[in-house]
């Protein structure tokens, strides 16, 4: 048996395996919560990294975004061994980190001509070879989405999950979906996923299915929310509703709207994106969130406990 993921000491986690994890998740009733960070921005502190930032207000699942996976740094995460950046994260956090790679689709009919982030992008893409890069860094889980103008479609998605999954096997945790269109012209608002989609990301192999949540992608509201949730469930897998339009960036009483409508779909994991302001969610908008969808016994909990128990 398995302890709730909010339940969780950073020792029993480490102990985990993917079965476990998602057993865990599953238990703790949609009071899991997710923060991204890009990896090489300024730390909003500067010499605390925003991973360690981020699981300090109460974050459960770390998401490292712009991680160059061929050249692996993270700001003011200190490793003699590059390749021990990601390890060094969760010795400091004691959380789960995942990693995002874009399956970036040639035929994308995009919207925008922009992309996202300074230089090579190699290393962010989701090859098999960039897969298994990710997983010999030590992440327990690969993120398989678009930041915005990159061109990933729901088609592009699917092919990456399959070829993901043969990868790492039974392993490592694999999430998939996007959180805003993602440089799709034909794949956003209301129309940046439909069931048939969710039904195929999860065939392909996907554990946990990204969804816009609701008030943040344009059209995507509560109904529509919860009936990509309902089908994602039917189908065998867990979902993250995320919040990737900069919103982690409002006020608090927005966020707290935000969380609410989104633990009423009936979601697994809570995200906030990476620009509160530029590489991380504002820090009170990640415990804002945190006490509206579990209350502040658990998010000080979660906040205080120490990563030698």
């Amino acid at each position: 048996m398995v302890k709730r993921l909010l339940d969780t000491t950073a020792q029993e986690l480490a102990g985990y395996r993917r079965a476990e994890v998602l057993a865990s998740i599953r238990g703790s009733e949609g009071r899991v919560l997710a923060a991204e960070m890009i990896a090489p921005a300024m730390a909003a502190v500067y010499d605390v990294s925003n991973p360690e930032l981020a699981a300090a207000m109460g974050a459960d699942l770390l998401i490292l975004n712009l991680l160059d996976v061929l050249h692996p740094e993270i700001f003011a995460i200190d490793a003699p061994d590059p390749a021990d950046v990601v390890r060094q994260v969760k010795r400091l956090t004691g959380r789960l980190v995942a990693i995002n790679l874009e399956p970036v689709d040639p035929a994308a009919v995009r919207g925008t001509d922009d992309d996202f982030g300074p230089g090579e992008k190699s290393g962010r893409l989701a090859t098999p070879e960039n897969v298994a890069a990710a997983v010999a860094l030590g992440a327990d889980a690969i993120v398989l989405t678009g930041n915005p103008g990159m061109g990933v479609t729901n088609a592009s998605l699917a092919r990456a999950i399959a070829a993901t999954r043969e990868v790492v096997g039974d392993a490592v945790i694999v999430m998939a979906g996007k959180m805003h269109a993602a440089g799709s012209a034909t794949e956003a608002g209301a129309g940046i996923v439909d069931d048939r989609a969710i039904e195929g990301f999860v065939a392909a192999g996907a554990d946990i299915v990204l969804l816009p949540a609701p008030g943040t992608v344009p059209g995507c509201h509560e109904a529509q929310v919860r009936g990509w949730v309902d089908v994602a469930h039917s189908a065998g897998a867990l979902t993250m509703t995320t919040i990737g339009t900069s919103q982690e960036g409002a006020d608090v009483d927005t966020i707290r709207q935000l969380a609410l409508m989104a633990k009423m779909t009936g979601t697994d994991i809570h995200h906030l994106g990476d620009c509160g302001l530029f590489g991380i969610a504002l820090p009170e908008n990640l415990l804002a969130y945190s006490i509206a969808i579990r209350g502040r016994r658990h998010t000080y909990r979660r906040m205080a406990m120490s990563i030698v128990r």
